[in-house]
């Protein structure tokens, strides 16, 4: 553990100009609030804080990114406020450590629900002011050199988890990968112990047996490269355990087929070397074709810069190559933090682009699910590069699609997309883009982000926007639904119910406004009676429950409302327009549509029943037919040409019985309405090929 003034002499070796009395005067905060707590090590409590503060003395970062390092357990975990804090060390210091600190800690929620409500406060604090990160990345980093000391297994697989699903690609995201190596492994060693001591012991096997060879290596390339006339610097490695497992696990390939397993890094005097370095690597040694990338020109999102190759060295041995300068070097082991040297006299700037992007998700994510499913989305960081027409660069992750270009660009053009053009070809959304690509955006002023698009948007910011959008349009569907039924519960009352009526019910229900009245009437979160005796007190009284309300005067109308949003149809009877239909209402649950002849809605099931309508010019839905047709060539064929000879789209076709010389398909179509359906399954009893045809 680090002493006083070997702390404090470490401030003033990077920043003379420190203030050492209040150095002085945290360590010694920490060291009587901490008192006699003890970790599971069996260390003093406070020789963490003090650790932490050395890890950011390692980073050169200004006196009150250290101050907050020491204090950032305090509130937390003495009697320590953020009152106190601000008192002794200033207002600065005291929104540092109210960022880092974790607020929630309801024991009773639910692990992911405070894991997500503690990253969402974090995020939020975070996007104030970025040393919060760095601290929390260091504080993190040291409890992970400990875990070990943690007795209980499952609550080492948590922190491991945890670590390796936040804390790391958060680290890389602001380009730390010195802190990310070192969370990937001691957490992999956690979370997969017989992986983890398999490569391990493999490259301990490899390292003995080398003879010498990474040396050599390096040897021949810094020969090669000073023959050219450049002065560098070469080492060599192996690549990281869990770098080696993870490409394992992609290529689901054993260890002995993983080819690149030693890794060498160039340190050039200028930009130009590397290029220059580069050029004699590919004409001394064979250059794998698809394995190079050019992170100067277009650095990753959190900075980093080099270049990347891979080559053919003797005996068919793939060795990776990374060249870059010194300045590269640095930034990109320990990030956007190598900017913020005090002597350099940079503040940080939490307006970073990807952080903008993680508010954005926090704001729109509805659940604790949905944030660690979006955030964990937006922080991990294969990327592949894609441009507008103008030129602006944009980085995506692998797999993402026009929609996710779009919502990358700006929410408001990603919520009107309609339609894409890559490379000059409209293609479809789902496309899946490639490195280079020039993306332009089709919009239009009526579109809104469509249900279908979760399916394939692979960004947390697209996914977190289309959820929000599609929530929205679903509450605002309910409501109308809600305004309906509130007009037939109206109707049951003895009185005439006016604007003054509903806005003292609205009281009473202790509701926002008649808005979400509206929505709990069509969500079915609030019973007719009660909904009744806020409107009218006392309407409801004598009446036995068991008495039912009398009948719906008339049918409510559906027309208007989306499929799947306002309503879902049921699965089980497939009704179209046309079909005498019936809604189930359960609470918190769109409305569900069945035909008045279900055998479902024989079964008992709990929930109110509504009497529907589709309402006029209603059209469009999935029909289902079982054809059953002869067993020999070209029928099949034909039995799709009268689909589309009547103008109906396919949506899904199955065998489901083959019984010589028949065989029967079950098939799902677009159609229209009943008459439509009614028109396609009498073509298919007319058909030679087909022997019986019917609608289920």
């Amino acid at each position: 553990m680090l002493r006083q003034y070997e702390l404090v002499e470490r401030v003033k070796e990077y920043d003379p100009d420190a203030d050492e009395a209040l150095l002085n005067r945290a360590y010694v905060y920490t060291v009587q609030k901490h008192g006699t707590q003890k970790r599971a090590s069996g260390d003093p409590y406070f020789s963490h804080p003090v650790e932490v503060a050395g890890l950011m003395t390692d980073l050169k970062l200004d006196q009150e990114t250290i101050i907050t390092a020491l204090l950032h357990d305090t509130v937390e975990d003495t009697l320590a406020t953020i009152g106190d804090i601000e008192i002794n060390f200033g207002s600065e210091v005291a929104q540092l450590v109210d960022g880092v600190t974790k607020l929630s800690k309801i024991e009773a929620m639910p692990e992911n629900e405070r894991a997500a409500e503690n990253l969402r406060k974090f995020l939020l604090a975070m996007s104030e002011d970025i040393r919060v990160l760095l601290v929390k990345l260091g504080d993190r980093l040291h409890n992970m050199r400990t875990l070990h000391f943690i007795k209980s297994p499952e609550k080492r697989q948590r922190i491991a988890r945890e670590t390796m699903d936040i804390y790391a690609p958060l680290a890389e995201r602001v380009g730390m990968y010195e802190y990310v190596r070192e969370m990937q492994l001691l957490a992999f060693e956690q979370i997969e112990p017989e992986a983890y001591a398999t490569i391990t012991g493999r490259l301990a096997q490899i390292r003995s047996a080398d003879g010498g060879q990474v040396d050599a290596i390096a040897l021949a390339i810094k020969q090669a490269l000073a023959e050219a006339g450049l002065k560098v610097e070469v080492s060599g490695r192996e690549k990281h355990p869990y770098s080696i497992w993870r490409k394992m696990a992609e290529r689901h390939v054993n260890f002995e087929q993983v080819t690149d397993i030693m890794a060498f890094r160039v340190i050039t005097e200028s930009d130009a070397d590397c290029y220059r370095a580069l050029g004699v690597l590919h004409t001394t040694w064979q250059f794998i074709p698809g394995r190079f990338k050019d992170y100067i020109s277009t650095p990753k999102t959190n900075g980093y810069r080099s270049l990347h190759t891979s080559l053919i060295y003797e005996n068919s041995m793939r060795v990776e190559v990374q060249v870059r300068t010194r300045a590269m070097h640095r930034t990109n082991e320990f990030g956007l933090a190598a900017h913020w040297a005090y002597k350099q006299g940079d503040k940080p700037d939490g307006q970073v682009g990807w952080l903008r992007d993680l508010i954005e998700i926090v704001d729109a994510s509805h659940d604790a699910e949905e944030l660690l499913e979006h955030t964990r989305m937006a922080i991990y960081q294969d990327r592949i590069f894609a441009f507008t027409p103008k030129g602006a660069l944009f980085q995506l992750p692998k797999g993402a699609t026009p929609v996710d270009f779009a919502f990358a660009v700006h929410t408001d053009l990603g919520a009107q997309t309609v339609g894409a053009k890559i490379n000059g070809r409209h293609m479809p959304l789902r496309t899946v883009l490639n490195n280079g690509d020039v993306v332009e955006i089709i919009k239009g002023k009526a579109a809104e982000p469509q249900l279908s698009w979760l399916s394939f948007v692979t960004t947390g910011k697209a996914r977190a926007s289309i959820r929000r959008a599609v929530r929205l349009k679903e509450r605002d569907e309910v409501a109308a639904l809600g305004r309906k039924l509130f007009d037939e519960i109206a109707a049951r009352l003895p009185v005439k119910i006016g604007k003054k009526a509903l806005r003292e019910a609205v009281k009473r229900l202790d509701l926002e406004d008649e808005d979400e009245l509206m929505y709990i009437i069509g969500a079915n979160k609030l019973p007719d009676r009660e909904v009744m005796e806020a409107l009218v007190p006392g309407s409801t009284a004598g009446v036995e429950l068991q008495e039912p309300w009398p009948r719906q005067e008339r049918a409510i109308s559906i027309r208007g409302l989306t499929p799947g949003v306002g309503f879902s149809l049921a699965e089980c009877c497939h009704p179209v327009p046309g079909d005498r239909i019936v809604g189930l209402r359960k609470s918190g649950e769109p409305v569900e549509v069945h035909t008045i002849d279900c055998l479902e809605l024989a079964s008992g099931i709990d929930a109110d029943w509504i009497d529907l309508s589709w309402g006029k010019r209603s059209h469009g839905a999935v029909g289902r037919v079982r054809a059953t047709l002869y067993d020999r060539p070209g029928t099949l064929a034909e039995m799709a040409g009268l689909y589309a000879q009547n103008h109906a789209n396919v949506v899904a076709l199955e065998q489901t019985q083959t019984d010589p010389p028949f065989t029967t398909y079950e098939v799902e179509l677009d159609v229209q309405d009943l008459a439509h359906l009614t028109r396609i399954v009498s073509a298919l009893r007319a058909s030679d090929a087909v022997a019986q045809a019917e609608r289920i």
